[in-house]
């Protein structure tokens, strides 16, 4: 049985599927993890987690059935993060994460000032935000010069997992996009004088997209994984982007909304669209473009809310259901990490307003649910006016197996949202890419693979409820962002 082997490595997780040539799930495994808060604002990991839960998910899916012929590996990973390792590919440090990890903002700004915001903009396409890469680079030279020094090569979870199945030290070209303002957006090559400025002691990785194959599986990786040797490894990419791939959300007019830990969204078109409130990006493949966008927090607060209540999803999802569109009366901002796009505020925080002691956990639960969903209308709103042809949405993700949240996001944004039959997520999309990329025959179709199995469809009787509560939304922020960001300045540099 010709099988493809996927893993994700992401925020809270990694999880693995063994994929046959059908596209049928033969094998699932996933292990949890923590990031590391050391302080407000940073948001880390060790490198080394990545390759050794790699390890463990491929042995036991191996494991899981005994005529299973591995053909192809394929990887993605939360991103952009920047692992630095030595000569040797030693992390001399933890990962710093993606744009939930805001430390490097006094780099963003001088940077900025170097360089020109709109000079930036041109060459890479989005202006400089906790979630590009080249601060974070800035950040380690200049707070840890130590580390620094010892640093020769820079990997994000999908390549540094190519390079220890295979040798090889590449990027694909999204991921590298996200490492703005080293990438140049419209040429799709590594920028060579702000490299030289920014980064001169890092070895540039070649270029290659996302289902390239990067190399074939070493003898040494053999031994450790159990999948057998000189089988290809293709680059990989940004979980993001191969959870689009693994929903057919690739095409153009298409956007992907991923519910997880954060929320994520990616509209594809073929042209570079510039906006100073959302991130341009290189697509997943040759010839597409995208505007991206996120959420700090979306299962996250979710999570949050059931870990401070003690009550389960079942339960919560049910009294959310009983309160009713607009919360009876509550609005919350769901910026409890800062918010990356469309505000761009690092210092943001969580506001819940309209309180009352008559209130339940179910109403807050509720709250949080159309907090997510007002900040989507954000976003999509944002990324229309920028241009975007946005037709549909395809949804992805473990929050799409609540249909609560679903309903409550088609209703406040106005918007249809197609669920296809597997919702994995970006394990699987990296199992459909490394298929394609070893297929021996007919080219597999995601279409095929994935189809869309449940339509949603926004509740037109509360369109007025919920364009009143979006309006509340924009102005809450509004008129709060003063106060909060005071008591995001008390909270900077406190230990987590």
């Amino acid at each position: 049985m010709r099988c493809t082997l996927g893993v994700d490595i992401g925020t809270s997780s990694s999880k693995g599927v063994l994929v046959d040539a059908e596209g049928a799930i033969v094998a699932t495994a996933t292990r949890s993890h923590e990031v590391s808060r050391p302080r407000a604002g940073w948001v880390e990991m060790d490198g080394d987690v990545w390759w050794d839960e790699f390890v463990a998910i491929t042995r036991e899916l191996l494991s899981a059935t005994q005529d299973a012929e591995i053909v192809g590996v394929g990887a993605s990973g939360m991103g952009p993060c920047i692992l630095l390792a030595d000569d040797d590919d030693r992390p001399v440090r933890p990962a710093i994460l993606y744009g939930v990890d805001t430390r490097a903002t006094a780099q963003i700004e001088r940077m900025t000032a170097e360089l020109g915001e709109s000079e930036i903009t041109r060459i890479g396409g989005s202006t400089l935000t906790s979630q590009a890469g080249g601060p974070k680079l800035a950040w380690v030279a200049e707070e840890e010069p130590d580390s620094w020094q010892r640093a020769r090569r820079v990997y994000m979870p999908a390549s540094w997992l190519a390079r220890r199945l295979t040798g090889a030290y590449v990027l694909d070209h999204q991921s590298a996009s996200q490492m703005s303002p080293l990438y140049e957006i419209d040429r799709e090559v590594w920028h060579d004088d702000w490299w030289q400025r920014y980064a001169s002691s890092i070895e540039q990785p070649p270029l290659l997209w996302a289902g390239d194959v990067a190399g074939t599986v070493t003898r040494a990786a053999a031994v450790a994984t159990g999948i057998p040797e000189g089988t290809p490894v293709i680059a990989g990419t940004v979980d993001a982007w191969t959870e689009a791939v693994s929903v057919g959300a690739h095409e153009r007019g298409d956007l992907m909304l991923m519910y997880g830990t954060t929320m994520f969204l990616i509209a594809t078109g073929e042209e570079t669209l510039r906006t100073p409130s959302m991130w341009t990006t290189a697509g997943a493949f040759d010839g597409t473009k995208n505007l991206a966008g996120g959420l700090s927090t979306s299962g996250a607060l979710t999570a949050w809310l059931k870990g401070l209540t003690g009550a389960d999803y079942p339960l919560l999802l049910a009294e959310a259901t009983e309160s009713g569109a607009g919360a009876r009366g509550l609005l919350m901002l769901p910026y409890f990490a800062g918010e990356r796009t469309p505000i761009q505020d690092p210092d943001a925080r969580g506001v819940i307003a309209g309180l009352t002691l008559a209130h339940t956990r179910g109403d807050l639960y509720r709250a949080a649910l159309e907090a997510t969903a007002l900040g989507v209308r954000h976003n999509v709103e944002t990324m229309r006016a920028a241009g975007a042809d946005i037709r549909r949405i395809v949804a992805v993700g473990g929050g799409t197996q609540g249909r609560l949240w679903l309903q409550i996001v088609s209703d406040v944004t106005g918007l249809v949202q197609e669920v296809p039959a597997t919702t994995i997520g970006a394990s699987y999309g990296a199992a459909f890419l490394a298929a394609v990329s070893t297929a021996d025959g007919p080219m597999p179709e995601i279409a095929a693979w994935n189809p869309v199995t449940e339509t949603i469809r926004p509740d037109d009787s509360l369109r007025e409820v919920y364009d009143r509560l979006f309006d509340r939304y924009t102005r809450l922020y509004r008129d709060t962002a003063n106060v909060v960001h005071e008591l995001a300045a008390g909270q900077r540099g406190a230990v987590a």
